[in-house]
């Protein structure tokens, strides 16, 4: 229990750090601790989970100050990974990440042809 008491204050203290109107909410699970960063308005920011180790990992998501999704992407121990995507008021981003390194990047935008009418 000390070391998640640890790592809490420790998130805090970074969390306090960036946002200084609205604490964050941690929630110590079996071996994990899922967070919430707010913005001022306190719409939520970020939502995620740490590892027992303090270590980013599994999903998390960003989301502008109306609440609109930002972006959506996987730690594993720290580490990106996977399939990452980003929006914009005008297009997606699929980032797809191997080890914390970008390996293709996908864009759509209303520009872009989802699909192909056969003749």
């Amino acid at each position: 229990m000390k070391k998640y008491t640890l790592i809490a204050l420790v998130l805090i203290g970074t969390a306090a750090y960036a946002q200084t109107s609205i604490e964050p909410k941690f929630e110590v699970e079996a071996n994990e601790i899922s967070a919430t960063y707010f913005h001022d308005n306190g719409a939520i920011q970020q939502q995620g989970t740490f590892d027992k180790k303090g270590k980013l990992d599994g999903l998390w998501i960003s989301y502008n100050d109306n609440g609109v999704k930002l972006s959506q992407g996987n730690y594993d121990k720290g580490v990106k990974t996977g399939k990452w995507f980003f929006w914009t008021d005008n297009s997606l981003k699929e980032v797809d990440y191997v080890n914390s390194r970008i390996t293709a990047i996908n864009e759509w935008n209303s520009k872009s042809e989802l699909a192909a009418t056969l003749n």
